[in-house]
């Protein structure tokens, strides 16, 4: 990609939205800090099984789908908004952060995951409207894909953050406070700088009338069907960051002991996969973009089925661990930012400009279903048998046929609308 195209492309991004990316940056930072550690702090300090590690990690998607219920109704509603709805959010999340640095015993985790999917829930379909509010649909892949990469150097920096403070320290705690503190910064952004996005001629959106917003999207026969493969993708991605880290830690047979890799190794795994993630995006972007969205996200799904059978090989070998868990953290990283700038296009496309709220909501209630499914399903396989653990992975690469049996049936109903 030239110098050219990327500057043209960022003369074409709204300031607002510059100023979002800001914010989103600071806040992913400390969720960096304890995305990746969260479960090996749980399981391995707490002394938490992974089974209970994974119910709890999946309660928040619970919570999380009556914030994504909420954050659809409230985005789009006039008396709040999207920027109301932000900081709502944001104030959630921080309280969430504190409660898990608390974390002594299973309930109160579930009361801190709990408070975070709903803080979680509530932020992503606003944040996500305001994107698709201030920028014309020609340049959609061009502003997800930034604001994705704003995301993806913030988590970069709190991983490698994490894994120092970690190997250091050995006090997870401070992480959740510290990301605490980075949603109490993005609600100040949030506060001075953004303003409100939401456009509607009426004064008034009477409960009826929301209620109809949402049946009239859920009889939408094509946003369904890319619901339905959605909802794997998001199954797959909740593999990253709850079941893998925890699985690299304690079941690949590294070094004499075979206790799996160090905190230290394993965050820079992470770090690595987010450097490509970083420096791929634009360039990957710039390629799905010539393919129609269901294409784009059919090379997503096999890259994601290469990168699964590369973890498996990671388990299985006898020397090399690192070459294919290396390989395989890079290739699930092209996979993401392939999928993520198609599939919220792909929502763009398809919502009429009034009702992207509660589209946008129904879409990250696929992240709800995804992340309460996959940490439940992966926290299970780490609790069986080694054979069944490797295999688990196997499994996962598979199920991609699945995905691309359901992206040939939406391209199909796709291409008359197109």
């Amino acid at each position: 990609m030239s110098k050219s195209q990327i500057f043209s492309w960022f003369s074409l991004i709204h300031r607002q939205v510059w100023i979002l990316m800001f914010g989103r940056f600071l806040s992913t930072i400390g969720t960096g800090l304890t995305l990746f550690y969260a479960p090996i702090f749980f399981v391995n300090q707490i002394g938490l099984s992974a089974t209970s590690v994974g119910f709890a990690l999946g309660c928040a998607s619970i919570s999380g789908v009556v914030g994504r219920i909420l954050s659809g109704s409230l985005a789009d509603s006039p008396q709040i908004g999207r920027r109301n709805t932000l900081l709502l959010a944001t104030a959630i999340s921080a309280l969430a952060c504190f409660v898990l640095a608390t974390t002594h015993n299973f309930f109160i985790l579930i009361i801190g995951q709990l408070i975070s999917g709903l803080g979680v829930g509530l932020y992503w379909p606003a944040t996500e409207a305001v994107v698709a509010d201030l920028t014309p649909p020609e340049n959609s892949h061009e502003s997800f894909a930034l604001t994705r990469l704003a995301d993806n150097l913030g988590l970069g920096m709190g991983i490698i953050c994490g894994g120092f403070l970690v190997s250091t320290t050995g006090n997870f705690r401070t992480l959740f406070i510290i990301d605490a503190v980075s949603f109490i910064v993005f609600f100040a952004v949030v506060y001075v700088a953004i303003a409100e996005t939401y456009q509607s001629q009426s004064t008034q959106q009477e409960l009826s009338a929301q209620i109809k917003v949402w049946i009239w999207a859920l009889g939408d026969r094509r946003f369904l069907t890319y619901i339905a493969v959605n909802i794997i993708f998001t199954i797959y991605i909740s593999q990253l960051h709850t079941t893998l880290p925890l699985y690299l830690k304690n079941f690949v047979p590294v070094g004499f002991s075979a206790t799996g890799f160090t905190a230290s190794t394993i965050s820079t795994l992470f770090a690595w996969h987010l450097i490509v993630a970083i420096f791929g995006q634009l360039p990957a972007v710039s390629l799905v973009k010539h393919f129609f969205y269901p294409q784009a996200l059919a090379i997503s799904a096999i890259l994601w089925a290469i990168g699964f059978s590369c973890i498996w090989f990671t388990g299985l070998c006898t020397t090399g661990h690192l070459y294919w868990a290396t390989l395989a953290l890079g290739v699930l990283a092209t996979a993401v930012i392939c999928y993520t700038p198609s599939a919220y296009s792909l929502v763009t496309y398809l919502a009429p400009a009034s009702r992207r709220g509660v589209y946008f909501s129904i879409n990250s209630l696929c992240w709800a279903i995804g992340y309460f499914i996959g940490p439940l399903l992966g926290g299970w396989a780490l609790d069986q048998s080694q054979l069944l653990v490797n295999y688990f992975w196997l499994g996962l690469a598979l199920s991609v046929f699945i995905v691309l049996a359901i992206l040939l049936y939406l391209n199909r109903i796709l291409l008359p609308s197109q």
